[in-house]
């Protein structure tokens, strides 16, 4: 029998496998278990798998495989889930730090209506090399495939394209011809992103991995926080609206933070 918890991030859902005290999906398998029980028709149902386990550099280790079956380096709202469990655990503290295949992530949580967790997102990478894709110089405003496209590394890579209006039904149709363009040698996440205020946007994210709309993207989220400061259109402090709610991104001059909150679902056992 395998325990898992499910649990989610405005909406962005994890199954999450406890192996703090010991290894209960081989590494080998820990894709395949992925591939198979993300399925939202005939297994659990999520966007990815998280496993928590212990760390020789941290407090907690964070892996994490898509619902494809691919490993990320990192996810916003995966850890924020997976630090919710681990406080709710007692494994840490209100203060800890995660190991990620993107670095270690220093966190802080609070408790109000809910469990709001702050993470260190760690520096935006711009560089070409970093992100990556190819070319020279910093990637932005390229003119791909229709659209004036902008990219950055917060954890992992993500085009942010600003909207007037995200209710265009194209959107979505279009993502994939970013998300596969050969500019990325390992893909992007692809962002839309519609200007409210001077701190506030809304977001749409087809997110790499699960091929698809998600309901929120945590590193998205930074992505396009990052670029409307950057480009002048936003605050250091901005409010970000995604379709499963809000998250709270504040720049800084080594790194963003991403504030936001997340709730554990059910239990279960799978045979």
């Amino acid at each position: 029998m395998v325990h898992f918890t499910k649990l989610h991030g405005n909406g962005n859902d994890f199954i999450l496998i406890d192996e703090y005290n010991k290894k209960i999906i081989e590494d080998n398998k820990k894709a395949a278990f992925a591939l198979k029980y993300c399925d939202r028709r005939f297994a659990i149902g999520a966007d990815g798998v998280l496993y928590l386990g212990k760390s020789d550099k941290a407090d907690i280790r964070m892996q994490i495989y898509n619902s494809d079956g691919t490993q990320a380096e990192m996810c916003g709202n995966g850890v924020r889930c997976l630090v919710k469990y681990a406080l709710d655990e007692g494994y840490i503290k209100e203060k800890a730090s995660v190991e990620t295949l993107a670095g270690i992530l220093a966190i802080s949580s609070r408790i109000e209506d809910k469990t709001w967790i702050t993470v260190n997102m760690g520096k935006p990478q711009f560089e070409r090399a970093k992100i990556p894709a190819k070319g020279d110089g910093e990637f932005v405003n390229v003119a791909m495939h229709g659209y004036k496209v902008s990219a950055v590394n917060t954890g992992v890579p993500h085009a942010v394209i600003f909207v007037d209006s995200l209710d265009d039904p194209g959107l979505m149709s279009a993502a994939p011809n970013i998300r596969y363009d050969p500019i990325f040698p390992k893909g992007t996440n692809v962002n839309f992103v519609q200007l409210n205020s001077s701190d506030e946007i809304t977001i749409r994210t087809y997110e790499r991995g699960v091929e698809g709309e998600t309901l929120s993207c945590g590193t998205g989220s930074v992505a396009c926080a990052v670029f409307a400061q950057r480009l002048g259109k936003t605050t250091i402090a901005v409010k970000v609206n995604t379709k499963g709610g809000e998250l709270r991104i504040t720049i800084a001059q080594d790194a963003a933070y991403m504030e936001g909150t997340a709730e554990r679902v059910f239990e279960g056992k799978i045979k």
